[in-house]
């Protein structure tokens, strides 16, 4: 059984939901299978992945110095594999001590103190 609970606009809305053994095998049968490998986690004394890309993150704004937002966004993209990842590395480096955020005209512009 499955209740859904909560509201559409100012409708309240209390829904259940019976499946049996077969509806619920017919709805598992729809879904996708997720085939992302799973990964150990890291041996003591070796450096979890993140850091390597931390570290090329915080190098990266080294070398440019100042970057806008959207512009550094893409960069990590590219190097994170993925926007969820970049996404993470932009939060890190906003409570980063090496690193100003400023507002820019049109988007923050991320600083290297260094």
């Amino acid at each position: 059984m499955v209740r859904i609970r909560g509201k559409i606009g100012d409708w309240p809305v209390d829904l259940t939901v019976e499946l049996d053994a077969q509806d619920w095998a017919h709805l598992a049968a729809n879904l996708p299978v997720n085939t992302a490998p799973v990964s150990a986690p890291p041996m003591q004394g070796e450096a979890p992945k993140t850091d390597a890309l931390w570290q090329t993150t915080l190098s990266l704004l080294a070398k440019a110095g100042s970057i806008e937002g959207p512009q550094l966004m893409a960069q990590l993209t590219g190097l994170a594999g993925s926007e969820v990842a970049a996404k993470q590395l932009l939060v890190r480096l906003r409570h980063c001590a090496q690193v100003r955020v400023e507002s820019g005209a049109d988007a923050p512009v991320y600083h290297w103190l260094g």
